[in-house]
């Protein structure tokens, strides 16, 4: 017999009726609990009465309590609620007001109700180590700087907001930073932090009018990619994929290789002396 789906309590803060509607109608259906409100006044009173694992999070809300001060209150709870934050305001200062305040996601109004249920459920099927708090050391639109636990689920919601910031790029310019983002943090947290959510990896994001710099340091020696290639020829005779075989074993890649690539995408590629840390360029062109 298959297992129940789990029911999870879902708050939706948003005054418009119409937009409330279309978020709940799918999440109810899918089982779980969903309550709505229209204001930052009774979205409090809701966390304050009852535990919620989601909050689907307008940023403007009438009155004077505005979604950040919400999301700022949802996340001071004993056991904080996984809060994506819904706006029609793109401007970066919002976006990133939101990442502060330890946002899980942030997405631009209009979106497909598809689009959300879908976050909802990425959400709620995350293991805890995807929600575990970002320290933002600088959250200025041209400088961004952030401290990150060595968990691979915390790839993907960095990579979100990074990308977030660039959405006007040609896509494929969007394409390749993220790709070769994706990469070099995946090594990072892997082979430098070795999954260890005590040790942390250093992301920056300098954005130029002409280029975009990231710059990522490891806790080890992450980007060694003579390292990595060494651990492939010293495998055993008669096991020539050993390496790779415990990787697999560890949920992790074999690496190396996706250094190689990573040098295809980007303009410039740039490793300090100890190999954990690299800053990437990709300059823009008109």
């Amino acid at each position: 017999m298959a297992a129940a789906p789990v029911t999870r309590r879902i708050l939706i803060v948003d005054d418009d009726v119409a937009i409330r509607y279309l978020l709940a109608w799918p999440l109810r259906k899918a089982g779980h609990v969903v309550e709505e409100v229209g204001d930052g006044q009774a979205a409090i009173e809701q966390l304050d009465t009852s535990p919620y694992d989601v909050v689907l999070l307008d940023v403007g809300l009438p009155g004077g309590i505005n979604g950040l001060d919400v999301l700022a209150h949802a996340r001071a709870a004993a056991t904080p609620p996984i809060v994506i934050m819904m706006t029609a305001d793109d401007t970066e200062e919002t976006f990133l007001a939101a990442v502060r305040g330890q946002a899980y996601r942030f997405m631009r109004k209009p979106f497909a109700p598809g689009a959300m249920v879908e976050a909802v459920n990425e959400a709620l099927q995350s293991p805890a180590s995807a929600v575990l708090a970002i320290e933002v050391l600088s959250a200025r639109p041209e400088w961004i700087e952030l401290v990150v636990p060595c968990v691979l689920e915390m790839t993907d919601r960095v990579e979100q907001f990074v990308m977030q910031l660039d959405a006007h790029l040609p896509e494929s310019v969007r394409q390749s930073v993220a790709q070769a983002f994706r990469e070099l943090m995946n090594n990072a947290i892997e082979w430098g932090g070795k999954l260890d959510p005590n040790r942390k990896v250093r992301i920056s994001c300098v954005r130029g009018k002409k280029m975009r710099l990231y710059r990522i340091a490891d806790p080890g020696e992450g980007f060694d990619d003579a390292r990595l290639r060494h651990a492939a020829i010293s495998n055993p005779e008669d096991n020539p994929v050993q390496h790779a075989e415990v990787r697999e074993q560890q949920g992790i890649r074999p690496g190396g290789l996706g250094l190689l690539i990573t040098r295809s995408l980007v303009d410039e590629l740039i490793y300090n002396e100890r190999r954990n840390e690299v800053i990437l360029i990709k300059y823009i062109t008109d």
